[in-house]
């Protein structure tokens, strides 16, 4: 019976986002395990910004700095952000 923790920042996460997380889990544990669907137990934990931070910053204070987080890889065409120096 595996159980998946993702964390995330507790902002724009919609309920189908959610839903999106926990299938896209779902299937990647049982392709990989080969596990039960109905036994592989998925948890979404949504984080305040202040209380998640990289870098000796929190998120908040990143943010601040311009870095917005957002993907910048090839695969899904994201667009560039910034880094905080």
């Amino acid at each position: 019976m595996p159980i998946v923790t993702i964390q995330v920042i507790n902002e724009n996460l919609t309920a189908e986002k959610k839903k999106q997380l926990i299938d896209g889990v779902t299937d990647l544990v049982h392709d990989v395990l080969r596990k039960d669907p109905e036994r592989i137990y998925v948890i979404v934990q949504e984080v305040p910004l202040d209380n998640w931070g990289a870098g000796g910053f929190t998120v908040s204070e990143r943010r601040a700095q311009g870095f917005d987080g957002l993907c910048t890889c090839p695969k899904h065409e994201c667009p560039p952000h910034s880094v905080p120096e």
